[in-house]
């Protein structure tokens, strides 16, 4: 027998090229799944592999537009709160008990260079996945002070010749920052505050309607003080809508010299002052902290959360609607992958028998088929992200949801996209998917060869 070593390799590529060949056989599942995946068959399979990515998609596109209206949501509510009435109050400790509080100095240490603060380190207990360490760690805020100004607050009954109507007046100061109040400024324009008393005032829609005036319409409004009446008159500059239906029906803006006026008070004495923060996540750090390291001991520091604590906790019910449905959409999209799995390995069972018999272990016939359902996986999210963010864009741009602000404080669904929650919710699809179909993915352990040959 003859044996020509040079002649060998050109007939068999293993002995020519062995790394190669070891490399194509590592990437056999791959390889398989990619060739049965794309497969231009018609059968039965078929449908459920499409069911199967509807389902996906639909369920991606679910959860990316719940994530992104439950955030939109809560992030216009919280506008309209702060924006009115700021993160935090200073005000005299009498000031919860009644809207005349004795009146405090405007000259504090603390004004208006608090608003220079740019951070505080605080510590906290160190958690690892969820549970304490017993040590503690120094954390920054995630931002700072980012204004300050100073309120009064006066009651006052506004009457016109058709109609009476009760208010606050809020006085503000040369300080009032009117970005605030601006995107919400339906007609007319800001108080002018100049260095004469000002005549304007700026009331709600809700206000204007009942009690049929406009803009550049006068009314008097009456007050009480010391056991006397005093009446003032006004001429209405500007008519705004926040949607809050509490704030709406009560409260008109004035130069606080007014409100200052009425209460027997110099122009340095106001009620108190309203602090704006750059992250509402540092709420509670920063009032502790004023509160402890910053006020005097004859002020009170509380925050909006503590002020309106029913707003905040249907607010924080919206995060457990958000998590109900990521859970179901997902329950659904993993669901129907199990399923499809099952069909696929049933269908491929003279496949799994002939492997089987070719030496392939079941570990690696098994990941043929997590490969597969990766694919069909990764097909629907595509399609999913597809619908979910065109969906967001479009209700973003004409806002076809409409709703009733008197219930939900919004004339309309706002949508606030967050990209790290896309990644979050197409990483988390995935990997929970995968993870679940494991466990169908062992039937093919179960597969005798010389049966699943036979198999027809």
């Amino acid at each position: 027998m003859f044996y020509y070593p040079s002649v060998l390799p050109y007939f068999c590529p293993a002995i020519r090229n062995p790394q190669s060949a070891i490399r194509n056989h590592l990437n056999l599942p791959f390889f398989i799944a990619r060739r049965i995946a794309f497969s231009g068959g018609k059968n039965f399979s078929r449908i459920i592999i499409r069911i199967a990515i509807v389902a996906v998609a639909l369920s991606v596109a679910v959860m990316i537009a719940a994530t992104a209206l439950i955030a939109g949501f809560k992030s216009e509510i919280s506008r309209k709160i702060f924006e009115f009435w700021g993160h935090i109050h200073i005000s005299d400790t009498a000031y919860s008990l009644s809207f005349e509080p004795a009146p405090i100095e405007r000259e504090q240490d603390f004004y208006p260079s608090l608003d220079t603060l740019r951070g505080v380190y605080y510590k906290e207990p160190q958690t690892i996945l969820g549970f304490e360490t017993g040590r503690e760690v120094e954390i920054h805020t995630y931002g700072g002070v980012r204004h300050i100004q100073v309120f009064a607050h006066k009651p006052g009954i506004i009457r016109t010749k058709t109609a009476m109507e009760g208010i606050i007046l809020k006085g503000i100061g040369k300080d009032f920052d009117w970005s605030n109040l601006t995107p919400y400024l339906l007609e007319g324009q800001p108080i002018a505050l100049g260095d004469t008393v000002s005549r304007d005032i700026i009331i709600s829609r809700q206000t204007a309607d009942r009690l049929q005036v406009g803009v550049g319409d006068r009314f008097i409004v009456h007050f009480v003080k010391a056991g006397e009446q005093l009446r003032r008159r006004f001429q209405v500059c500007g008519i705004y809508k926040t949607g809050l239906e509490e704030y709406d029906r009560k409260f008109a803006i004035c130069d606080i010299r007014q409100t200052q006026e009425l209460l027997g008070w110099t122009e340095n004495e106001v009620a108190g002052f309203e602090i704006w923060l750059d992250d509402l996540r540092d709420l509670d750090i920063y009032n502790d902290y004023i509160y402890s390291e910053v006020l005097p001991p004859e002020l009170l520091c509380t925050s909006i959360r503590s002020k309106f604590p029913a707003i905040f906790e249907w607010l924080s019910l919206q995060d457990l609607n958000e998590v109900v449905i990521l859970g179901l959409m997902l329950a659904v999209a993993i669901v129907n992958m199990i399923t499809a799995l099952l069909v696929l390995v049933l269908e491929r069972t003279t496949m799994i028998g002939v492997l089987k018999a070719l030496g392939e272990t079941n570990r690696r016939i098994r990941r043929i088929f997590l490969y597969y359902a990766a694919v069909i996986t990764l097909t629907g999210m595509f399609w999913g992200n597809l619908l979910g963010l065109g969906f967001c864009f479009l209700q973003d741009k004409f806002r076809f949801i409409q709703l009733n602000e008197a219930d939900y404080y919004l004339s309309y669904a706002p949508v606030k996209i967050n990209w790290l929650a896309v990644a979050g919710v197409n990483t988390g699809t995935l990997a929970v998917t995968l993870l679940f179909l494991i466990l169908p993915s062992l039937l093919v352990s179960k597969i005798a060869p010389v049966k699943a040959i036979q198999f027809k």
